[in-house]
């Protein structure tokens, strides 16, 4: 039997088919993985979970050793997270125990598949926001982008990218406050 004719015949949608909610406490992770995320790209995971909910849930083994998630077992253990989740979160478990190698595999092959951000792509997503009416402070929030980066992926000039986030600002009134 070849290695193809094995993958065809077994499930692989099982581990979705049995997505089971647990407590976020008995998972605890790999002593292998090579990735790690930047504070900043952790808030933005943050911010991505506080928007669109638990989109992807963690790949963990049978003993609850995470072979996938890590960062989003991370912030699910961060406020406002951990109070909104209750201290649970979404587990797949896949069970390697015919090769423990595969959960190495598992770890680099989900971490390596993710990609990474084209240039060309990213400033039509930007520029589809701000023709859309976002503000420059909310595209900052939910792609956990600076100011500074979504200039650089607009065609304004730096004049005009000041002037529109002169506008969507709301300053107050200036007051003269004396002393009594």
């Amino acid at each position: 039997m070849t290695e193809e004719t094995k993958v065809e015949e077994k499930d692989i949608l099982k581990p979705l088919k049995n997505v089971q909610i647990v407590d976020r406490d008995k998972l605890k992770p790999n002593n292998y993985n090579p990735n790690k995320v930047p504070r900043q790209n952790l808030e933005l995971l943050k911010q991505s979970i506080l928007t669109n909910g638990f989109t992807q849930p963690i790949v963990a083994r049978p003993d609850y050793t995470i072979i996938d998630g890590f960062h989003r077992w991370m912030v699910a253990g961060e406020e406002p997270l951990k109070n909104i989740l209750r201290g649970k979160v979404p587990v797949v478990f896949v069970d390697h125990a015919d090769d423990e190698d595969k959960n190495i595999y598992g770890t680099v092959t989900h971490n390596r598949a993710r990609g990474t951000h084209l240039l060309g792509p990213m400033k039509a997503i930007v520029k589809q926001l701000l023709d859309n009416g976002k503000t420059t402070k909310e595209i900052s929030q939910q792609l956990g982008m600076k100011e500074e980066e979504i200039f650089r992926l607009t065609d304004f000039n730096k004049e005009d990218f000041l002037k529109m986030m002169a506008q969507e600002r709301k300053y107050s009134k200036a007051q003269y406050i004396t002393k009594l």
